[in-house]
């Protein structure tokens, strides 16, 4: 299993949400191209990006940040946070990045899932961001209706090799991972699964780790310093 530190951006600062409130955005780093090389030191393969505006408006007023740590420290990034068309995707993909996440559009634009999926294989991905079991959307604001397993496989069926799923509850609350959504994921679907979200002690990554889940995204936990990242990881692998 891997671990994958995260950076969101907002405004071109490194912030947290709790729960997906906007209104609760806490500068956590000074800057993302420092805070990536630590990530890097501390072992990580893969360093999991959001773009909160884009995610929210659909902007792209984040991706010169999200440029400059891959230049410079010449890091695999996934990035998610408004993609939400073919040339969305194109643009994402031109910064260097090793997987884009598309969320929202996902939900509205099954047909946009099928096309990445075709052209670009294993560099797409779709978050599944849930709470109370159904599928939100527009920087996790809207409520889609849809239940989350039922949308998972729906993806699978698109041709999706990565879901990246949280639950909302537990983001940013460092109150460990909703293992039971996320084990009824593992025997809904046999792609690879990231689990976000809540993600804070060592006991959760062997936890997961022990449900088979693939990939572990870790953010306000290594900030605070609850979660040492180089422990996780070497936990995890």
């Amino acid at each position: 299993m891997k671990v994958l530190p995260a950076i969101d951006l907002k405004g071109g600062q490194c912030v947290r949400l709790q729960k997906g409130d906007y209104g609760t955005a806490q500068k956590v780093a000074e800057d993302a191209v420092e805070t990536a090389k630590g990530f890097l030191a501390a072992g990580a393969r893969l360093i999991h990006m959001v773009d909160l505006d884009g995610a929210k408006s659909g902007s792209r007023a984040n991706y010169d940040v999200v440029r400059r740590v891959i230049d410079c420290t010449s890091a695999a990034v996934e990035l998610g946070g408004g993609i939400r068309s073919m040339e969305d995707l194109r643009h994402v993909l031109s910064l260097g990045i090793s997987r884009a996440v598309i969320g929202s559009a996902a939900v509205r634009n099954p047909a946009f899932v099928r096309e990445a999926c075709a052209v670009f294989g294993d560099k797409v991905a779709v978050g599944i961001d849930a709470r109370g079991g159904t599928v939100r959307t527009e920087g996790w604001l809207h409520d889609s209706g849809e239940e989350y397993l039922a949308f998972a496989r729906r993806m699978v069926g698109y041709g999706v090799q990565t879901i990246i799923f949280t639950d909302i509850e537990k983001d940013g609350m460092l109150e460990g991972p909703n293992f039971e959504q996320l084990a009824a994921l593992r025997d809904a679907v046999s792609c690879t699964i990231v689990a976000s979200g809540g993600v804070s002690t060592l006991e959760d990554v062997r936890r997961l780790k022990a449900l088979g889940i693939d990939e572990a995204i870790a953010g306000k936990a290594v900030y605070t310093g609850a979660l040492d990242l180089a422990a996780a990881i070497r936990e995890a692998e």
